[in-house]
C-alpha cells in the first residue's frame, strides 16, 4: 500500500507508473480494507409500472457517505463497470448501478447472433431515452426513504446533499440530460437538482440544435473522459468530433477532459466489445479510477486536498504521455 511519502510509484500487475501526491493526498488509496458490500435492490415506479434493478456497493460505516450514481451503456446491465463501483465504495461513497430496461442486456442476450446488432440498434430511440431518465429521476426518489427506513440496510447512510451522476455511452447521454444539459429545439429540460456533480464516459453532443444552447447554461461541475478512438461505427453513433464538442460548449462551472490515447469505446467498460482492434491498455482504467475518485473528492466531499491534486500536476503523474488534459475551474 502506497503511503503519505512513498507516492512515487504503483505497481498494477507487470504495469509501473508515476503517481503524483498532494499533502499526502492519492486517489487511488483504499479508504477501507474489507470488499464492499454489493446489495441488488429494485426501485418500483408506481408511475410507470415499472421495476428498475440497482446494485449498490458500499462499505460499512457509521456516518452518512456521499452518493454517486452510473447508468449502463446500450446493452449493458447494473453489473457492468464493478471496478467503478468497488473503488468508490473503497473511498467511502455509496454507488448505485443503475440498469435500464428496455436499453440493458434483456435488448441482445435471447437473440441469434446475427440479429443481436439490430436489436440494439432498434433500442436507441426518444422513448428509451425518456426512459432512462425517468429510472434516474426514480431511483433518486427512492433514496431518501431507504436512508430514512430502519429496516434498510442504507439506513442513514447516505448524505442525500452530496449526489453525483455518471454514465457511459448512452449512459452519458443519460447523465448529460440530468445535469444540465438544455434541449433548445423542444424547450425541454430533464435536470435534476438533486446532483451536484457529473462524469461522462463518452460524451456526446445532441443531433438537432445547437450545441452552445445545449450545454451552456451547465451550473455543476463535470468530468469527460473520451478516447481518440471512442467510436462505435456498427451502431452509426457518435463520432470523435461530437464527443469532442462537449467541453467547449460548457461554461459557467469547473469543467475536466481527459482524452486516452489509443481509447476505443470499450476502454470505458469491463469488457470489449465486437469490433475493437486495439490491445487493452491497464492504464485507462487506473486513469478513470484515479480522475473520478479526486472528481468527486472535490465537489462532493470539498476536499481541498483532492482539488489542489486534480487542478495542478497530479493527473500528469497518472496520464501516459500522449493523453490529453484540460480543465477550467471558473
Amino acid at each position: 500500500m502506497l503511503t503519505n511519502r512513498s507516492c512515487a510509484v504503483l505497481l498494477i500487475g507487470l504495469f509501473i507508473a508515476p503517481i503524483l501526491c498532494h499533502a499526502g493526498y492519492d486517489p487511488l488509496e483504499a479508504k477501507f480494507q474489507m470488499k464492499p458490500r454489493a446489495l441488488e435492490l429494485v426501485v418500483h415506479d408506481e408511475t410507470r409500472s415499472r421495476e428498475i434493478p440497482v446494485r449498490i456497493y458500499f462499505e460499512e460505516q457509521k456516518s452518512p457517505a456521499p452518493v454517486v450514481l452510473f447508468s449502463h451503456g446500450l446493452g449493458g446491465s447494473r453489473e457492468g463497470n464493478a471496478f467503478l463501483g468497488q473503488h468508490w465504495a473503497l473511498r467511502g461513497y455509496v454507488a448505485v448501478f443503475v440498469q435500464h430496461p428496455g436499453s440493458d442486456t434483456s435488448v441482445w442476450q435471447d437473440k441469434p447472433k446475427q440479429d443481436r446488432l439490430d436489436a440494439m440498434r432498434g433500442a436507441i430511440s426518444l422513448e428509451t431515452f425518456k426512459a432512462r431518465v425517468e429510472d434516474i429521476h426514480a431511483v433518486l426518489d427512492a433514496l431518501s426513504p431507504w436512508n430514512a427506513d430502519k429496516a434498510q440496510p442504507l439506513f442513514g447512510r447516505l448524505d442525500l446533499d452530496a449526489i453525483g451522476m455518471s454514465g457511459h455511452s448512452f449512459g452519458a447521454i443519460t447523465t448529460e440530460a440530468l445535469s444540465g444539459e438544455h434541449f433548445p429545439l423542444t424547450g425541454t429540460r430533464f435536470t435534476d437538482s438533486r446532483i451536484k456533480a457529473a462524469i461522462a464516459f463518452s460524451p456526446s453532443v445532441p443531433r438537432h440544435g445547437e450545441v452552445a444552447q445545449a450545454f451552456g447554461e451547465v451550473k455543476i461541475p463535470w468530468l469527460l473522459m473520451t478516447g481518440t478512438k471512442d467510436v462505435v461505427p456498427a451502431l452509426g453513433r457518435t463520432d470523435l468530433q461530437s464527443r469532442l464538442a462537449v467541453y467547449p460548449a460548457l461554461h459557467g462551472a469547473p469543467k475536466y477532459q481527459a482524452v486516452l490515447n489509443n481509447a476505443e469505446h470499450s476502454a470505458f467498460t469491463d469488457r470489449t466489445l465486437p469490433g475493437d482492434h486495439e490491445p487493452r491498455n491497464p492504464n485507462h482504467h487506473r486513469v478513470m479510477l484515479a480522475l473520478t475518485t479526486a472528481f468527486w473528492d472535490a465537489y462532493l466531499r470539498h476536499d481541498a486536498a483532492a482539488l489542489s491534486w486534480l487542478n495542478g500536476d497530479g493527473p500528469r503523474g497518472i496520464l501516459e504521455k500522449a493523453d490529453e488534459w484540460q480543465f477550467t475551474t471558473k
